[in-house]
């Protein structure tokens, strides 16, 4: 059974610097895409960042430059470096694992960027 656990959120002033991270158990880890996702409140789930098994990423065009997307397949954990947050980078972050057959879900961090 795949487990996606995510930690690591909190709030940040504008500016300010964050680092989540999510531990993947149940799977081979390092077959797969990873990435993370966000959701504000009343918005639709939308993709920030992913990392393929050969390590190509992808980011989402309001987060270029700013977000950092890593994977470290010996701890089956991904990471998202999060720096120069604005308060409109505020939403749940979500871990995801793709699978052709199904996507897998973390229970989500709460990221708040207030000053």
């Amino acid at each position: 059974q795949v487990q996606l656990v995510e930690s690591g959120g909190g709030l940040a002033q504008p500016g300010g610097s964050l680092r989540l991270s999510c531990v993947a158990s149940g799977t081979i880890f390092s077959f797969y895409t990873m990435g993370w996702y966000r959701q504000a409140p009343g918005d639709q789930r939308e993709l920030v960042a992913s990392i393929t098994n050969t390590r190509s990423t992808t980011y989402a065009d309001s987060v270029k430059g700013r977000f950092t997307i890593s994977r470290d397949n010996a701890k089956k954990t991904v990471y998202l470096q999060m720096n120069s947050l604005k308060p409109e980078d505020t939403a749940v972050y979500y871990c995801n694992l793709f699978k052709p057959t199904q996507n897998y879900w973390g229970q989500g961090t709460q990221v708040t960027v207030s000053s």
